[in-house]
């Protein structure tokens, strides 16, 4: 699943940057989050991603507005939602970005965390900066029209099961480890499927249960909002499907959604959340990982892995790149 920059540029949306142009922007972000690997300092690995990430934007023939960003999440001064990026000359779009999904991953050395950018036509992208959690769940291609949000947790596991032609003890579930999910969890080994618990890191792990030979078959649980958006846009891209339906924890969120017509309960598909058919998904791996390798040192240049996939088009690639390696961050 490899091509040539020349590939890449010849598979993107007529009215989106080419995935290779986007790719530089989350290889700048991954390539500054590696400094501080396993440094044990998460906002020091966020700081350095973010502002990578929006040096790179800048250079980017576009007319980007961040519709998914830094600022509810992490009171960044970058990267906010709302803020224009790009040079300002090229085609309208929306941008949602995640410089480092996992960043308490990469604090820590662990695996899977990425960084993450999606691009979609202006007006295309759910704004979900006012209801921070959404319950979700991904699965694959042959689920379409089989689970369903609604669903009690078993019936979606025996009738993935079914079309899976699997026994449910076969039927993998990732879900992000939190005390939340607690009886989720035994839901799902009550039916005799097993559970991958995560860390954090739900974008990769939509990608993960969207994609064939990943070893996961379904995504469940709550967890941002933002990365619900942002792992649409992946799923829009892989095919599968995707579906969120806002948790609001607040009356001020309630009252936001009742003002927009939004009802409890509503499920949202992955078009509900990123309309039209031109969409552009790119991540780069920071630390190693099941969707990802991470950045690594070889012949005295850093290398990055990255995966650009455009939904217009269906093709997806693998590309690895090389920089120049830079000072290391002084200790």
């Amino acid at each position: 699943m490899s091509a040539s920059t020349s590939e890449m540029t010849a598979t993107r949306g007529p009215a989106l940057a080419s995935g290779a142009d986007l790719a530089s922007s989350t290889q700048a972000a991954a390539l500054a989050a590696a400094a501080w690997v396993g440094r044990g300092d998460k906002n020091a690995v966020d700081g350095a991603a973010v502002a990578a990430m929006r040096r790179a934007l800048a250079d980017l023939a576009i007319d980007g507005t961040v519709v998914i960003g830094e600022g509810e999440k992490d009171d960044a001064p970058m990267l906010f939602t709302g803020e224009r990026v790009g040079s300002g000359w090229g085609t309208a779009c929306d941008v949602a970005v995640d410089p480092v999904d996992g960043t308490r991953l990469a604090a820590l050395g662990l695996d899977n965390a990425i960084s993450a950018l999606a691009v979609a036509e202006r007006g295309a992208m759910f704004d979900a900066s006012s209801v921070f959690y959404m319950q979700k769940l991904a699965a694959g291609p042959a689920a379409a029209g089989v689970v369903d949000l609604r669903l009690p947790v078993r019936e979606n596991i025996f009738r993935l099961a079914e079309v899976l032609r699997r026994d449910p003890h076969g039927i993998c579930v990732s879900v992000l480890d939190r005390p939340r999910h607690d009886e989720l969890v035994a839901e799902i080994r009550a039916t005799g499927a097993r559970v991958r618990l995560l860390p954090d890191g739900d974008v990769a792990a939509a990608i993960a249960a969207v994609s064939e030979g990943s070893g996961v078959d379904l995504l469940l649980g709550s967890g941002g909002s933002p990365e619900g958006v942002l792992a649409a846009a992946a799923v829009r891209c892989f095919g599968g499907v995707f579906q969120g339906r806002l948790w609001p924890q607040s009356s001020a969120e309630r009252t936001w959604m009742a003002a927009r017509g939004y009802e409890s309960g509503q499920v949202l598909s992955a078009k509900d959340l990123v309309a039209g058919d031109d969409v552009v998904f790119v991540a780069t791996g920071v630390t190693e990982g099941s969707l990802l390798r991470g950045v690594r040192s070889e012949g005295g240049d850093h290398v990055t892995q990255s995966l650009v996939a455009d939904a217009r088009t269906g093709r997806r690639h693998l590309v690895e790149s090389r920089h120049p390696q830079r000072p290391r961050v002084s200790s």
